[in-house]
């Protein structure tokens, strides 16, 4: 499948200093900053700073030292939010939404990071 990456994306914007984030860390390949529309007490998204669409798009086209920057940077943002099990903090959520069935509401690719409570059940169970 080719993926088409939309440029005026809002995290794009962000990744050019258009649009101001209240940022958690930033590496080499990658940018994790609070979500503004917050569903916890942590809420913080994990976006690689190359033009990827999904995951899946990130996981097929992205170069190793990419890939590699991505997790750690969402491991090393687990810890600085305090949310790790076993840790200090009580666990966390990693969600990354794709395409229209995954409700997937900017085109690239992005993490959400969520703790700080408990989260509840993903999805209702299938009946």
């Amino acid at each position: 499948m080719a993926y088409t990456y939309d440029d005026q994306n809002v995290f794009a914007k962000i990744l050019r200093g258009e649009i101001p984030s209240r940022k958690v860390l930033e590496t080499e390949h990658t940018l994790a900053f609070h979500d503004i529309s917050e569903q916890a007490p942590v809420h913080v998204l994990v976006i690689p700073k190359g033009p990827y669409v999904t995951y899946d798009h990130f996981a097929q086209a992205a170069s190793d030292a990419e890939i590699v920057d991505f997790t750690r940077a969402i491991g090393e943002v687990c810890r600085i939010m305090e949310v790790q099990p076993g840790m200090g903090g009580g666990g966390f959520r990693a969600i990354s939404n794709a395409g229209a069935a995954g409700v997937q509401e900017v085109p690239h690719l992005h993490v959400h990071i969520l703790g700080g409570r408990v989260l509840g059940r993903m999805l209702p169970r299938a009946e």
